[in-house]
């Protein structure tokens, strides 16, 4: 088992109620769940996501903490959040770091791996 370690895990929604096909106006939401799967109890700082949608442009988002939290996870503890994108396709992508640092000062990164965002599939 790594000291430093977080482990991201990726639930995600397409809100058909908030968003404008149409208008090329898509809202999904997002739950993340942080794991310290370390050894040394750490802190996420901070964010960079970068935003990717079916007609590749890009859009990188970054930040202090997650939706006005910076957790400060043990070893074994682990922090969830829910929160949202808006692309102009009914498709994309996300991905990204979250910054760490550890309680004895060691600092890391975390990597987000990508998750697809996507309408659900219709049955005719």
């Amino acid at each position: 088992m790594a000291a430093y370690e977080f482990t991201v895990t990726v639930r995600t929604q397409y809100l058909e109620e908030q968003s404008v096909p149409d208008r090329s106006h898509y809202v999904f939401a997002y739950t993340i769940t942080i794991r310290n799967s370390g050894t040394v109890a750490a802190q996420l700082i901070s964010r960079h996501w970068i935003v990717v949608d079916a007609n590749n442009n890009k859009e990188e988002v970054r930040g202090l903490g997650v939706v006005g939290h910076q957790p400060l996870l043990q070893p074994g503890e682990q922090f969830e959040y829910t929160s949202g994108t808006v692309l102009r396709t009914p498709q994309g992508s996300m991905s990204g770091t979250y910054f760490c640092v550890a309680e004895d000062g060691e600092q890391f990164n975390t990597v987000i791996p990508e998750f697809v965002l996507s309408l659900p599939r219709t049955l005719h």
